[in-house]
């Protein structure tokens, strides 16, 4: 098994009998929990953009005497956030000669098994690239860094929810911490002193596994812990909840999170956004001009991330 390079053939490709199993992960638990495809925002332009506005803050007793005019009048001015779309681009390409042998196979010199996989090699090699692409958009959704550029010699590159986190992030100076429920009631203290909603139906806690064992394993023992742990559907994802004093929340597993890190995501103002090409659409696959015996596809899409007010999420880092 492994990567192929330039145009499959009977020689790169090889048939064997017996049934088809894919064992790299292409689960992308953040995507599907934003919406993926299905649930993205479109624009018409590399650059996209959206607002945030503050209130002012309230004082006890902010009164006037009777019959007084009114007061200086007050306004709230807007500020703008912005991500950058990045471009995924794949090509595929099948001889021939393997399109038409199939019942040419490799392997053991067995005879026809009842599981036999038998599929059209173009749709094997483009299903399997769309879900490497969708892998690469996950890993970028998180841990994307930001990259504009001012001409045509550098890509543009979408910012990811975890270096988008600046106020509520809970680092160590690099020094590594175990986790503790403390650490966590800390920093979900800190992001609703800053705004943060904590919607219950929409937070989730995200990890990989290490932390998500650290996660169980501490509110398993927790005295804090004031209601089981139990299943819920978000996105049509049945995931985990986690009991805290600032209420119930989602727990999700997932495997590109960085080892040392838990984030509170509230996937509510979260929302993929995709560039739409006149007449292709958000994602999509298209033949290129044949210049020899064997067909050629290429898979493209440009996407970013919208994450909302940054200060709806939080970061714990610097955890062994």
């Amino acid at each position: 098994m492994g990567a192929v390079s330039g145009t499959g053939t009977t020689y790169t490709l090889p048939n064997f009998h017996g049934e088809l199993f894919t064992v790299t992960p292409v689960d992308t638990p953040f995507l599907s929990l934003i919406g993926g495809i299905n649930g993205a925002k479109v624009t018409h332009a590399k650059e996209f953009e959206w607002q945030t506005i503050d209130r002012r803050a309230g004082a006890v007793n902010n009164v006037v005497l009777e019959g007084q005019p009114a007061p200086t009048a007050t306004n709230r001015s807007r500020s703008n956030v912005k991500n950058v779309t990045e471009i995924h681009q794949s090509k595929i390409s099948v001889s021939y000669t393997k399109l038409g042998a199939v019942g040419q196979f490799g392997g053991v010199n067995v005879a026809p098994e009842w599981d036999d996989f038998m599929e059209d090699e173009l749709t094997l090699q483009t299903h399997a690239e769309l879900q490497s692409m969708a892998v690469d958009i996950e890993q970028s959704f998180l841990s994307g860094v930001y990259q504009l550029p001012t001409d045509n010699t550098t890509t543009r590159k979408t910012k990811g929810i975890l270096n988008a986190v600046t106020t509520n992030l809970d680092a160590n100076g690099g020094v590594n911490r175990a986790f503790t429920t403390a650490l966590l009631d800390a920093l979900l203290s800190q992001m609703y002193t800053n705004g943060a909603p904590l919607d219950q139906e929409h937070t989730v806690i995200m990890a990989g596994a290490a932390q998500s064992l650290a996660l169980n394993n501490a509110y398993a023992t927790s005295s804090a812990l004031s209601a089981p742990t139990r299943d819920r559907n978000i996105g049509g994802m049945a995931i985990k909840t986690i009991t805290t004093i600032f209420g119930t929340f989602g727990a999700v597993l997932n495997r590109y999170m960085p080892a040392h890190q838990i984030a509170v995501v509230d996937l509510s103002v979260c929302y993929p956004v995709f560039m739409e090409i006149p007449q292709k659409g958000l994602l999509f696959v298209e033949e290129l001009a044949r210049t020899g015996a064997s067909r050629d596809f290429q898979l493209y899409g440009e996407v970013g991330l919208e994450f909302g007010p940054e200060t709806y999420h939080g970061i714990l880092a610097d955890l062994t």
